[in-house]
């Protein structure tokens, strides 16, 4: 199977298991692993690190405010004045601010994900109903340096769980060795790029 939007390649997790780049056996098994722990860091970060060039739709939390999904280049913001799915209002560059400013949020470079009304402009709101929809590339450009580490050795792990069944890795002085269920480094690697929302 090939690799979709995968965060490491097979070569890295292949250096990561010692197994040579010529041993071919395993590869979809591999890719598979690999497949699957991208997936996964999506879920736990609630957040995509490749980009997808799409329109979106978001009802903002306050009439100053609104979240969206992570942004690296924006085409265009409308509004729905009426909240009635008719998009008639156009924002210029100058009725919003995109945040975090500078594309910067805890010493990391990251994409925007708000969009602040500006001036005399706020968000149209009708209770939760959608009233804005952004144009552009969403996600991130690439995945950072955690997050592909992280890929690694969760798809490391995934794939060596073929020689767990049952969770059982093996025996030891005291008994059964069984597999953890939480990996404290995978989590230390994505825990900074959780996305966090306000209510």
């Amino acid at each position: 199977m090939a690799i979709t939007n995968g965060y490491c390649t097979l070569n890295e997790v292949k250096a990561s298991l010692r197994i040579p780049v010529s041993d071919t056996i395993d590869d979809d098994l591999l890719e598979l692993a690999i497949e699957s722990a991208s997936r996964d860091i999506d879920q736990s970060t609630e957040r995509q690190f490749f980009t997808t060039e799409t329109h979106r739709f978001y009802a903002p939390e306050d009439s100053i405010v609104c979240q969206i999904d992570d942004l690296t280049n924006l085409v265009s913001i409308k509004t729905s004045t009426a909240a009635d799915g008719v998009y008639d209002e156009t924002w210029t560059s100058s009725d919003y601010q995109l945040e975090p400013l500078n594309g910067i949020a805890g010493g990391m470079v990251v994409p925007f994900d708000s969009l602040r009304a500006v001036g005399d402009y706020y968000w149209p709101r009708s209770g939760l109903e959608v009233t804005v929809r952004v144009e552009g590339t969403f996600g991130f450009t690439s995945a950072p340096i955690a997050i592909k580490q992280a890929t690694v050795l969760l798809a490391s792990r995934l794939f060596k769980r073929n020689d767990s069944p049952g969770g059982v890795m093996g025996f030891g002085d005291i008994g059964v060795v069984r597999v953890s269920k939480f990996d404290p480094d995978i989590e230390r690697l994505i825990n900074p790029y959780r996305k966090i929302r306000f209510a």
